[in-house]
């Protein structure tokens, strides 16, 4: 059997002064999936400077694709930000025409934000491009290491977000 390759994560850990309570396996899950995760980030906003989008304005084109027309609080809410940042979010959107507001029917003080099609558009050109770079990310990994490494995820997902439930 070949040694196991060894990453930067290890050679931090190696180099790591003994702290009391450390498990170093944790440490090293911890920090890897931190550092993938910047990873994939950094590559998602390289992707929308492509497509001159930014990774807020991304989000609500995806909630509209996703979840269909929403009043403005609701997407506010809904992506957990300020009515302000929102407000932002969806002027620059609607003057790149990728968003239109229309009249609420149900009430005539609101509006309804909705995705329009050059909108829907740039987000699957955007996704598109996205997927391929996610699918070279994991190029490394075979069908089953996929199937397993989903599964372990899901189960760390999962006690997080029993967590936040009980919290």
């Amino acid at each position: 059997m070949a040694p196991e390759e060894r990453d930067h994560i290890d050679k931090f850990l190696d180099d790591l002064e003994p702290i009391e309570g450390l498990d170093y396996e944790v440490e090293g899950i911890i920090d890897r999936i931190g550092g993938i995760n910047r990873r994939i980030k950094r590559g998602h906003e390289a992707t929308l400077k492509e497509f001159d989008i930014s990774y807020p304005e991304w989000h609500v084109l995806t909630a509209l694709r996703n979840g269909g027309p929403r009043t403005p609080g609701v997407l506010a809410r809904y992506l957990e930000v300020s009515t302000g940042a929102m407000t932002s979010r969806l002027d620059t959107l609607e003057q790149d025409g990728l968003i239109r507001r229309v009249p609420d029917p149900d009430d005539r003080r609101s509006v309804i934000v909705e995705i329009t099609e050059a909108g829907r558009q740039k987000w699957h050109d955007a996704a598109s491009v996205q997927a391929r770079k996610e699918a070279f990310f994991t190029r490394a990994l075979s069908e089953p290491d996929k199937k397993k490494l989903n599964a372990l995820l899901r189960k760390l997902m999962l006690a997080f977000e029993e967590a936040e439930r009980d919290s």
